[in-house]
């Protein structure tokens, strides 16, 4: 299992259709036919690896809070799962830590994506704010992607790198979709020029498919977006990944006292000014500029 951690791998756009059906019900098993699950405490885990079943996806789950259930369904003709599955976790909170901390993990060379079993897919419909990401070091892989970019908005698919089919190596370029063109547009923004693992990052609309040479992004999807009865409201957050300060104060850590020198350090030689936030020692004039203590 520790070869299963690789890099590499397509992923599914999203879960199958029909895929709610498995979510009340099952077959006979361990909790017996048709009980009813904690839908605030079960994940939907999809882009499942052929390889993984539910031992190994209990297995994995089980680090991150006690499990109640797995279930991974099968096709009835060739009993092959599906690439989708459901976990429930003993209360909402094991289910959230799971989500935030498992998704977009390797399993066997493919990143699985985890969600809240009860949000509803047409809340993540794609709007059209994918957004193309170029000059991608070879490092760069689905999940921090997925950790860079979701600090800005909501993803609604898995990021996808193009990869070479027979290699698996990165093509140094990709793809992120957000829920919401305010979410792009600020991850375009802030993002294009920065550095990733030591390289200059590109980010721009993405080409529409089948389409001569048409971006994203154009008024008309704005608006298309913007009149979605299914628009995600605005108290809707994604994780953030960085420490923010008080949003009330125009800059982080704005307004906030200097702090104090460190214990035992000694005054500084005569005629030198003190550090920053020092008041000077007595007898000693303050520097130009600055008022008197």
């Amino acid at each position: 299992r520790g070869e299963s951690l690789r890099a590499g791998g397509q992923s599914l756009a999203g879960p199958p259709r029909g895929w709610r059906k498995h979510l009340r019900h099952r077959p006979m098993g361990e909790r017996g036919v048709g009980f009813d699950r904690n839908q605030e405490a079960t994940c939907f885990v999809g882009d499942l690896d052929s390889q993984v079943d539910e031992s190994l996806l209990w297995e994995l789950c089980v680090q991150c809070g006690p499990v109640v259930d797995v279930h991974i369904p099968k096709d009835k003709l060739t009993q092959q799962h599906m690439g989708f599955g459901f976990v429930e976790f003993k209360g909402q909170a094991d289910a959230e830590y799971a989500i935030k901390v498992l998704n977009m993990i390797k399993l066997f060379g493919k990143p699985i994506r985890l969600n809240p079993a009860s949000k509803d897919t047409a809340e993540t419909a794609d709007v059209g704010a994918n957004i193309f990401v170029g000059n991608l070091d070879a490092e760069v892989d689905e999940k921090l992607l997925y950790d860079t970019f979701s600090a800005f908005g909501l993803i609604v698919t898995t990021p996808k790198i193009m990869r070479d089919p027979e290699t698996g190596n990165s093509r140094g370029f990709g793809f992120v979709s957000f829920d919401s063109f305010e979410a792009s547009d600020a991850a375009i923004e802030a993002m294009n020029g920065q550095f990733l693992c030591n390289r200059p990052i590109s980010c721009t609309y993405a080409i529409k498919k089948d389409s001569k040479g048409e971006r994203h992004g154009s008024a008309a999807e704005r608006l298309l977006a913007a009149n979605n009865p299914n628009r995600r409201s605005v108290s809707a957050r994604p994780n953030q990944f960085f420490a923010a300060g008080d949003a009330s104060l125009p800059g982080l850590g704005a307004g906030l006292p200097p702090p104090p020198p460190p214990p035992g350090m000694p005054p500084p030689p005569p005629g030198m000014p003190p550090p920053p936030g020092m008041p000077p020692p007595p007898g000693m004039p303050p520097p130009p500029g600055m008022p008197p203590p």
